[in-house]
């Protein structure tokens, strides 16, 4: 029998809001998060915005010499990580060989190494690098893995650990990678997530060079504008969110609070294009829809997407024709978003920053906007949720994500699934039979217009569903249960939203939750 995996701690640093409470305050209110970029004088290049988070190392219990060790990435990691094992409550049990680690991240220690360089070329103007004048630590700058090792140096992980670089889609691999390893039991604890910190002269340089990211300078509280028809371009962001998943079993053996199971997920490259998108989105909808018969879900199950929703021109025309395709009519009745808006685009880090916004708006039933949305664009037609969050009855969630390069992802099913509140009972939905059999796409050559410059390849597809089989717990609350769907022809557990606990446990703290009592 094929092992069900929950998520029972998230951690969430992000711009404007450090931990759950602070990211989701910011989310449900509409607030952004963009400004003038602060960390370096951005004046000779063409986008001088971004969304920065204001992050201070010591106040989160890294010393003078970790943060020297450290890149600003694999700080945000460490610290994401302190805050989702002390949301899980996890760390007394956790047997080193059985804990394992995965961290997503797009472009690596990118912040440490231009800093670096600066200082061993003397600002550019030594040809030959003096190497006296480098960190000792320069080798974890240089190799993506040091975020890995930090993190399961932390918790003490002796089991697999693995840094995922697929682009912008590698906080969902990331996470799927890690629930795959729980359901082959290769482990039973997974520290998984994603970080990036790539707010550095080099990265600006890079996407200014391929214009995707906005020049709307004089206005950067209203810069990013997912679906707008004045978009111009996304703004590049930072972050980091890390989550503890685990096998349902053991959560239910402690007691763990659980804030959901992973359900299905898919991902698809089109072999097109490194930054190109076909406008008809087919290969983003052959994820969702892999995605959806994975997760055993019909395309009127889904309640929320959460959109990758850039703010680029081709981007969001693409998501769009995508979720038509897969969702059918449904796609004009569900409500689509996107938190880029308001906390820019962080590369790697942001699909697994997208996962805990989607946990957080099935716990509360409320769907984040999408901010700074005014201007209708005739090819984006959907309800994107414009400037106001709306209180919205949610039980499934679909989550995109596209990215630079085209990469599938590298192991099957990403599912997550949050609890139920008390007494919220939910009742399944009648005359619903669950899709079976995968699909499977990749374009043909005869398909390809090899002249189209469209905006981003590699589309991975992640669904938190939550089906109510009308159950309850030990404890008389009742049962939500999600789908998550892997590879094509792979089925995933159904998914259970709901504490799983066997006896009455003294929850973790818990400030973030406003419907549990004690809670600020």
């Amino acid at each position: 029998m094929r092992r069900r995996v929950v998520i029972t701690g998230i951690g969430v640093v992000a711009p404007g809001g450090i931990g759950v409470k602070d990211f989701w305050s910011l989310l449900s209110e509409g607030r952004t998060a963009t400004r003038g970029i602060t960390f370096f004088d951005p004046s000779p290049f063409r986008s001088r915005v971004a969304a920065e988070v204001d992050f201070h190392p010591e106040e989160h219990g890294l010393g003078p010499q970790a943060v020297r060790r450290m890149d600003r990435a694999a700080q945000f990691a460490v610290t994401a990580t302190a805050q989702a094992v002390a949301d899980s409550g996890c760390a007394d049990g956790l047997k080193p060989h059985r804990t394992g680690v995965t961290v997503g991240s797009a472009v690596g220690a990118t912040m440490g190494l231009d800093q670096e360089y600066r200082v061993v070329s003397d600002g550019g103007r030594l040809h030959l690098v003096d190497h006296e004048y480098a960190v000792p630590h320069l080798y974890g700058y240089f190799v993506p893995s040091s975020f890995a090792a930090e993190v399961a140096w932390q918790v003490g992980a002796e089991g697999p650990t693995t840094v995922v670089s697929t682009g912008c889609t590698s906080g969902l691999d990331s996470v799927g990678y890690a629930a795959e390893l729980i359901r082959e039991a290769s482990a039973d604890v997974m520290i998984a997530g994603a970080s990036d910190a790539p707010i550095s002269p080099i990265t600006v340089a890079c996407f200014d060079a391929i214009k995707a990211t906005t020049p709307r300078n004089d206005d950067p509280e209203h810069a990013s504008r997912p679906f707008d028809g004045s978009r111009n371009g996304f703004v590049l962001g930072e972050g980091a969110a890390m989550f503890v998943l685990e096998d349902y079993e053991r959560a239910l053996r402690r007691g763990a609070y659980v804030y959901a199971e992973i359900a299905g997920f898919a991902s698809r490259c089109n072999a097109f294009h490194m930054t190109g998108l076909r406008p008809d989105g087919r290969e983003m909808a052959e994820a969702i829809t892999a995605a959806l018969d994975e997760a055993r879900l019909n395309p009127d199950d889904i309640d929320y997407v959460n959109a990758h929703g850039s703010g680029t021109k081709q981007n969001d025309r693409h998501e769009t024709a995508a979720v038509k395709r897969s969702l059918g009519e449904h796609a004009y009745r569900v409500p689509m978003s996107s938190i880029k808006s308001m906390i820019g685009h962080s590369l790697g880090a942001i699909g697994s920053i997208e996962i805990a916004a989607c946990a957080l708006a099935l716990e509360n039933n409320v769907v984040p906007p999408t901010a700074n949305l005014h201007t209708p664009d005739p090819e984006c037609d959907l309800d994107y949720v414009p400037c106001e969050a709306r209180a919205w009855k949610t039980d499934a969630v679909l989550t995109v994500g596209s990215g630079f390069g085209g990469f599938p992802s590298a192991r099957g099913d990403h599912q997550r699934q949050l609890e139920s509140r008390p007494g919220r009972e939910l009742r399944p939905r009648p005359g619903r039979r669950p899709r079976r059999g995968g699909r499977t796409g990749h374009p043909r050559s005869s398909d390809r217009d090899w002249g189209h410059r469209p905006e981003r390849p590699g589309h991975a597809g992640i669904l938190v569903g939550d089906l109510c089989r009308g159950e309850r717990d030990r404890r008389g609350a009742p049962v939500r249960r999600l789908g998550l769907p892997g590879p094509a022809g792979r089925r995933g557990p159904g998914l259970r939203r709901r504490a799983a606990s066997a006896e009455p446990a003294a929850p973790a703290d818990r400030s973030h939750d406003p419907a549990r009592p004690g809670r600020g």
